[in-house]
């Protein structure tokens, strides 16, 4: 296993983004961090929405400037949602939906790339169970999804041996991700979902292989959850 470094984190100020951000800190490593919001932890931290892949792409050079141009690593948490039928969704939050997750994460991972290449750095992912199994009143979420797994697995075969890619498909965890949904669309109250933290250390895990040894994707979910398979 090697140390972790620099590892630049977006959505890093809460949920599964926090958590990695917290084990990285606890495991000698160096978070650095891209949200709407200031993280509760004291970290190099820009402010930057996703759906701007202009501004996204600042906040990476930004924050590898002030890491003394050194990047390790790179894990891309930072998500949304519009839950609903196709025809129900207003559009702009529809699309605003493909503008953070997928088109935010390419552009993040794009500013990264030089950096990487020359750490012989790991980029992580985040996709989703419904980036492999689709289900209705969820056309923004899943088409994004689906679009990371895409794009995951055709970066690492367009980086292979310079730098690692890992594509993480979690399943529901216990977040705020949730809470500005309608009910019917929340997890009910007994739902077994996957800890954040737990999950963190999956990232690690991944982050922390030697160069050469790639976990390519990982599934990630709560044993009783029915998102996998």
């Amino acid at each position: 296993m090697r140390s972790l470094g620099n590892i630049l984190i977006t959505g890093g100020a809460s949920g599964l983004g926090a958590a990695v951000t917290t084990a990285v800190r606890k495991n000698g490593g160096r978070p650095l961090v891209i949200d709407r919001v200031e993280p509760e932890e004291s970290v190099d931290f820009v402010r930057a929405d996703l759906a701007d892949t202009a501004a996204a792409e600042r906040a990476v050079h930004e924050l590898v400037g002030g890491a003394d141009g050194r990047l390790d690593g790179v894990f891309t948490a930072a998500g949304t949602d519009a839950c609903g039928p196709l025809d129900k969704v207003p559009t702009a939050k529809w699309e605003n939906v493909i503008q953070v997750n997928l088109l935010g994460t390419v552009a993040v991972v794009r500013a990264a790339l030089p950096s990487l290449r020359e750490s012989n750095g790991t980029v992580v992912t985040c996709a989703s169970t419904l980036g492999i199994k689709a289900v209705g009143d969820a056309t923004a979420y899943c088409a994004s999804k689906f679009g990371i797994v895409g794009f995951t697995r055709a970066l690492a075969a367009e980086t292979a041996g310079s730098i690692g890619v890992t594509l993480l498909i979690p399943g529901g965890m216990h977040t705020a991700f949730f809470d500005d949904r309608d009910e019917q669309y929340k997890p009910p109250p007994d739902a077994k979902l996957n800890q954040p933290s737990d999950v963190a250390e999956a990232v690690l895990f991944a982050l922390r292989q030697p160069p050469g040894c790639e976990v390519r994707e990982m599934v990630v979910c709560a044993s009783v959850e029915g998102s996998w398979p």
